[in-house]
């Protein structure tokens, strides 16, 4: 596949294709998803794409937000959560209506101003309710076509338990760890904790269906095991414990279609934190010295081969399409540990993702183009 897709066609003649870019939602991420939204609409080519934005309420409101009301939100509050718009928006929910319904009174189910035909749909949203399936589910109802994995591989890439079972199944190697369901914690808590010591400490304890590091707290002995299991239940009642690796924290991002051989690794890139046990939320987006991101990383040819070579193995084990960002760690011995795959990772242009992929010769804008095409050029429900 091109690195550089030609401008697509239009579906009406002398009309350029229609992208609905989707931003905020009800996860603990809202914000960080504002932020890529903003990005990705500062970026996209306007000659190629006819661009309407929609902003989700913390709450669930779909409506109409514009670039220039985003931009002004964020001024102000970098970390702001978008306030309910007055031109409220629907999907029709119905085969062959790729329209979004704009309604004039400001509530859902009002009058009817107009319907929007839109030709796909760009989710920037991260964290439950955008990128775990269920947005995705609904994309699919309404016949749209969207950017990105579809509802099963976003579900298993959102469940940090269920992805290491696909991986294993593929064959890649996975470090150890243990599950604590809700129902263990309640009713077996000595149980669990055997578990987790089986491990050996350090540990780290993970909500399994969160994202931007929330939640997940180092464990360097039992003694602060139910401090760091009331915090990660905080985002999630279930949760991941995972042993502590000796290693280089190592990402490569993916690209490609549904079902076929043409998905392509970006050049590997490597997080250096400082100041911080982990790559957490702060060290991410507040700190501006939290982490150094260097690509391509400084490692030897044939370990660079084989991250690229497993990323897109991680990509297909989950049944991936559009895009997804694999971190893996790397052992002194030069072991490659596959940690976990993003569906939706950071892509703001500082982000990792788009990042590696400048790297690798495919700029944000490109890179924005061609993930909306591959979008148009896959069809919605089951392939």
């Amino acid at each position: 596949m091109s690195t550089s897709p030609e401008t697509p066609v239009a579906t009406t003649e002398g009309e350029k294709p229609c992208v609905a870019v989707v931003f905020g939602g009800r996860s603990s991420e809202h914000s960080v998803s504002l932020i890529t939204a903003r990005s990705v609409l500062r970026a996209i080519d306007r000659d190629a794409w006819d661009v309407v934005s929609v902003g989700i309420s913390p709450d669930g409101a779909w409506f109409l937000y514009s670039q220039e009301e985003l931009e002004a939100l964020l001024e102000e509050q970098p970390l702001a959560q978008l306030p309910v718009g007055e031109r409220r928006v629907s999907l029709p929910l119905q085969a062959g209506e790729s329209r979004l319904l704009i309604h004039d009174s400001g509530e859902f189910g009002g009058p009817l101003t107009r319907g929007r035909h839109v030709d796909a749909v760009f989710p920037l949203l991260h964290g439950p309710f955008g990128e775990d399936g269920t947005l995705q589910g609904m994309l699919e109802l309404a016949d749209l076509p969207y950017v990105g994995c579809g509802v099963a591989a976003s579900a298993i890439g959102m469940d940090k338990h269920f992805m290491k079972i696909a991986f294993q199944a593929a064959g890649l190697d996975v470090g150890p760890y243990t599950v604590i369901s809700d129902r263990l914690w309640r009713t077996d808590p000595q149980t669990a904790c055997e578990n987790v010591a089986a491990l050996r400490f350090p540990v780290f304890v993970k909500p399994a269906r969160a994202g931007s590091s929330f939640g997940i707290t180092r464990v360097d002995d039992p003694s602060q095991l139910d401090d760091a299991m009331a915090t990660a239940r905080e985002h999630d009642l279930k949760v991941v414990v995972e042993a502590a690796i000796e290693g280089r924290e190592i990402e490569c991002a993916v690209l490609g279609g549904h079902g076929t051989d043409d998905a392509r690794a970006s050049l590997p890139g490597e997080i250096e934190v400082h100041g911080h046990d982990l790559y957490d939320f702060e060290a991410k987006y507040v700190e501006t010295d939290g982490a150094t991101l260097s690509c391509p990383a400084r490692l030897p040819e044939a370990v660079i081969e084989t991250l690229r070579r497993d990323a897109v193995r991680a990509f297909h084990a989950v049944d991936g399409e559009g895009l997804s960002r694999c971190d893996f760690f790397v052992t002194p011995d030069g072991r490659v540990i596959i940690n976990e795959i993003n569906t939706m990772p950071g892509f703001t242009p500082i982000s990792m993702y788009p990042r590696m992929w400048a790297a690798s010769g495919l700029e944000y804008s490109q890179l924005i183009d061609e993930l909306i095409t591959l979008a148009l050029e896959r069809p919605v429900g089951l392939r």
